[in-house]
């Protein structure tokens, strides 16, 4: 089995079960997305992954490896990071000296950064487009620059899984497709959880919609966002399109209740049943 695969992850916390029997599949480079209302178990899912999280069942793999119970912290550090969606604060530090933390699974206590470490931290730099601020101090950064940094730190881990936990939230429009769009051309296997459905229409290869912890449905986004299950999940009537310029998927949302939903420009969908806000939404068993 390769690529990573949360297998019947389950997550309890002061008596409440906040994720249940959630399966999810990464295949190698793929850029997988979920998406679901506050609440639904994103950011708990994700934390699981990282390492935050411990779950209470079930399995986190990678490449068939146990994450939690096969690998120390440090190792598993070395295959998997993390961008959370706040930039954290009190950073006293340099560009260069927070990306330099990033090398710290790959070093030993105490040792110097080695050359090695230096070329590696000074292409992430470049990939990133912060090379000419490796001086600045972070906290002087504005949002979209701290993000780039903090990703330039995920990617001197070397990792061969990026986690991303809502990373574009507070950033403007340019900076969220810049961002997101840079992550895309890395390449590398991405687990984000979007608040944006557009932006999860954009990016994502397989979307899986979270409802109370866990998977309502999944597969690819213009089969699994349909304005039935938009309404149902978030309480919105949901118009879709087709993107004029991408050729992706494209939705434009409004106040529920209403009376009917249109069917859908793309191809291959059925025209759905009405849908009225709150009402019970079944879960894939």
């Amino acid at each position: 089995m390769t690529g990573l695969r949360l297998e019947g992850l389950g997550v309890v916390a002061d008596g409440v079960q906040i994720v249940r029997d959630l399966t999810v599949g990464c295949p190698p480079g793929a850029f997988v997305g979920l998406v679901g209302p506050n609440g639904s178990g994103k950011s708990t899912v994700l934390k699981t992954v990282y390492r935050v999280v411990r779950p209470t069942s079930g399995a986190v793999l990678l490449d068939g490896t146990d994450l939690v119970r096969d690998l120390t912290p440090r190792q598993s550090a070395r295959r998997v990071a993390a961008l959370a969606q706040e930039s954290p604060d009190g950073f006293d530090f340099t560009v260069l000296e927070v990306v330099a933390t990033g090398r710290t699974p790959h070093q030993s206590a105490w040792s110097p950064t080695s050359t090695g470490d230096h070329e590696i931290i000074s292409a992430a730099l470049d990939t990133v487009g912060m090379a000419a601020h490796a001086g600045r101090a972070f906290a002087s950064l504005s949002g979209g620059e701290k993000q780039r940094v903090l990703l330039a730190r995920a990617l001197v881990q070397a990792p061969s899984v990026l986690i991303l936990d809502e990373p574009t939230n507070h950033l403007d429009i340019s900076t969220q497709l810049s961002l997101l769009e840079l992550v895309r051309s890395l390449g590398i296997t991405v687990l984000a959880a979007l608040h944006d459905l557009n932006l999860a229409t954009a990016f994502c290869d397989r979307l899986y919609v979270l409802h109370d912890g866990a998977v309502i449905c999944s597969g690819k986004p213009e089969d699994v966002l349909t304005a039935d299950l938009i309404g149902r999940v978030f309480g919105v009537r949901a118009d879709r399109s087709v993107h004029p310029v991408t050729g992706r998927l494209q939705l434009a949302f409004s106040s529920l209740p209403f009376p009917s939903l249109p069917s859908s420009s793309l191809p291959g969908t059925d025209e759905p049943a009405p849908v009225v806000a709150g009402a019970e939404i079944p879960i894939k068993q």
